[in-house]
């Protein structure tokens, strides 16, 4: 297994992975940074730095999460919501087809391994709210900004 640690506008990225894909992606707030990538994760750098600069809106690595056969169901489901797009804790259990897995689903959410490259930061509060995120709720509102800014309206 291989790592590296990049720098992001959010923290240090730490990303592991090995010939099988990249297996976890996670935030830090450390200040160590990697001199050398190894070539196997390579390619989940420089994606997501693309995604940072705004030139990308999704991820075409190979990947590689560990988790129960639930949790990579409900993973699966949050690579469907667009980019830019949120949907809420109960929408994601109807759509995996148990509106009383809500409590389930979210904990799945939590357990996301893969920062930003499974979307779990799209997940929000059925009343709107900026609910349950691993990497602290400054993140998760930074993500949803980056992906949908407001845009200026003209005055004239």
């Amino acid at each position: 297994m291989e790592a590296a640690q990049i720098k992001t506008p959010l923290g240090i990225a730490i990303i592991t992975g090995d010939e099988s894909g990249i297996s976890s992606i996670s935030v830090s707030d450390q200040d160590t940074i990697s001199a050398i990538i190894p070539s196997v994760l390579q390619e989940a750098v420089e994606q997501l730095n693309e995604y940072f600069e705004g030139k990308r809106n999704d991820f075409s690595f190979k990947m590689n999460p560990k988790g129960t056969e639930f949790q990579q169901k409900v993973w699966k489901s949050l690579l469907e919501i667009p980019y830019g797009k949120t949907r809420t804790y109960l929408e994601q259990s109807k759509i995996l087809g148990d509106v009383k897995a809500i409590r389930a689903v979210a904990s799945a959410n939590g357990k996301n391994p893969l920062w930003i490259v499974v979307p779990c930061h799209r997940v929000i509060g059925s009343d709107g709210s900026l609910t349950g995120y691993a990497g602290g709720l400054w993140r998760k509102k930074w993500l949803l900004e980056h992906e949908n800014p407001t845009m200026q309206q003209s005055l004239f």
